[in-house]
């Protein structure tokens, strides 16, 4: 279990600057050694980013099965399904056409910090807020690391690659926070997205650098 977000020093509890912000209101940049090191482990990048598009997949369709009766909900998560899984059946051709390999799913320490910051045992419309904010947060740091692989990447034909699923992620992000404001009154979304962003810049500033994660 990671420290407690309440402890002094965890999270910069002051507004960034301007310079701080990045794309999407996410409060921490990713730093720019990251590009230079995925672009020399190419095999490890495209394989984790081939799982985290079956991993989207998936979470959309459990969603669905979960939240069966928000009728929005199911009609704008569906097309998202197939989106995500051809996400995957794109990268999933760039490693054969590379003559690469997909490997092993590995463990998402990103996204299991994350979780640890839901609302445990709080009311259904909370855990339900959360869920979405989740969702959009990962779609978001995703949409900024493949805006960061588009500019910077050695390889023309991988910066085209990534402008695309850049644009898709930018578009995902703002599905799910239009969802919770659906279900869920507006200020409210909005409050709690502020924490999550706070937190998420934590999340970011404490993981070890590496160039084989999208996240």
């Amino acid at each position: 279990m990671g420290r407690s977000v309440q402890e002094p020093g965890y999270l910069r509890m002051m507004e960034p600057t301007p310079e701080q912000k990045n794309i999407l209101g996410l409060h921490l940049p990713t730093d720019p050694r990251w590009v230079d090191l995925a672009g020399i482990a190419l095999e490890d990048i495209l394989t984790d980013h081939a799982w985290c598009e079956q991993k989207a997949a998936t979470s959309c369709i459990s969603l669905i099965h979960r939240y069966a009766d928000k009728e929005k909900l199911v009609s704008e998560l569906a097309p998202i399904v197939t989106e995500e899984w051809g996400h995957f059946r794109l990268v999933l051709a760039e490693l054969t056409r590379r003559g690469l390999k997909l490997g092993r799913q590995r463990k998402d320490i990103y996204v299991n910090k994350l979780i640890e910051f839901e609302k445990k045992g709080a009311p259904e419309e909370d855990r339900f807020l959360d869920r979405l904010l989740i969702f959009a947060l990962i779609e978001a740091r995703s949409c900024e690391r493949f805006k960061r692989l588009s500019e910077h990447l050695d390889d023309e034909y991988l910066r085209n690659f990534y402008r695309r699923f850049m644009e898709s992620e930018a578009g995902h992000y703002h599905l799910f926070i239009g969802l919770a404001e659906t279900y869920i009154a507006k200020d409210k979304v909005r409050a709690r997205w502020k924490e999550w962003l706070h937190y998420e810049a934590g999340v970011m500033e404490t993981q070890e650098l590496r160039g084989d994660r999208i996240h």
